[in-house]
């Protein structure tokens, strides 16, 4: 495989545990306090995860890694939210064999010169695939730490070509509810649906924005946002939208989600920042999926060098 030369925000990968290890149940034990089970629940989990394969894929391994321990495979394909399945972190990775990835086709509508419907596939053909280890930050105060395979999200824009009136690029999440059960719940549902993100341009062409396809040297587990999903690592999880199929790009800035949900709660730009609290959790320390004790949390999660020249004429705890 390549070597591609290390830039100064790449994590450590040398500690990443092998997806074989996942078969061996005492790992199970490993997931930390934010993610304790009982032993029936681990039997389901395992069960889960067995019946599914997952497909290897061929990409450039990266000099990603030094400096911090990575978690393993069943911790990041087992804690996770997925409110088109569940509230629950630990129900999506049960109930996510409903969900279809193949065929999957993404739509680039708005402000752009190719207006286009591709099938993930096509996609794929039109980009080469590295791995890149990042940190991800929840706004509820859990973090780990993830090598993702993919691509740039500018090279998936680039296939629209966005016109210089697009001044920002809005995504939604697969509406289906045969394949999403929460989405099947109508107005009961725990959110509105289809879900939607959003970035500003400059953030969604900044070299950290990061389409994800696979972790773990494989395809993506269906309740980690299979087939392609956003990871945006400067900002909370709730940005790095899953199952994609819709990229529009905008003149005004889109509303989101949890920002439609609750303005009070969550912005649009939602940056890490430990000096910035939720109104419901502390930002000031987070807990990583498999260790007892909290650490303090990083200005844009570890990032800074990287994008904070973006935001240097804002006031971030105005535009949160």
């Amino acid at each position: 495989m390549n070597i591609i030369k290390k830039p100064s925000w790449q994590i450590g990968e040398n500690e990443i545990t092998d997806e074989i290890l996942f078969h061996n149940r005492r790992h199970f034990l490993k997931l930390g306090a934010a993610a304790f089970v009982s032993t029936g629940m681990i039997a389901q989990k395992l069960s889960a995860l067995e019946k599914e394969y997952r497909i290897p894929l061929q990409f450039s391994k990266t000099a990603y890694g030094e400096g911090l321990e990575l978690n393993s495979f069943e911790q990041a394909s087992t804690y996770n939210n997925f409110y088109e399945f569940s509230t629950s972190k630990e129900k999506p990775a049960k109930m996510a064999h409903t969900l279809i990835t193949s065929p999957w086709d993404v739509g680039f509508y708005g402000e752009c010169e190719n207006d286009t419907i591709l099938g993930v596939e096509d996609i794929l053909k039109q980009v080469t695939l590295e791995e890149r280890i990042y940190r991800f930050r929840c706004v509820e105060g859990w973090s780990m730490v993830v090598p993702w395979i993919g691509f740039p999200l500018k090279k998936l824009l680039d296939i629209a070509k966005p016109k210089s009136s697009a001044k920002f690029v809005a995504f939604k999440t697969k509406y289906d509810p045969q394949m999403f059960s929460d989405q099947g719940r109508g107005i009961f549902g725990a959110i509105p649906y289809p879900y939607v993100e959003g970035l500003r341009m400059d953030e969604a062409i900044n070299e950290l924005a990061f389409v994800a396809v696979g972790m773990y040297g494989k395809v993506l587990p269906k309740q980690n946002g299979a087939p392609l999903r956003l990871i945006v690592p400067w900002k909370y999880g709730f940005k790095s939208i899953k199952s994609i199929d819709y990229v529009e790009f905008t003149k005004n800035e889109p509303k989101n989600t949890w920002q439609a949900v609750n303005a009070r709660e969550y912005g649009f730009y939602a940056n890490v920042n430990p000096q910035v609290d939720h109104p419901r959790w502390s930002q000031a320390k987070e807990r990583k999926l498999g260790s007892f004790l909290k650490t303090k949390t990083l200005p844009f999660n570890g990032y800074e060098k990287e994008v904070a020249y973006m935001y240097k004429d804002m006031d971030l705890k105005r535009y949160f």
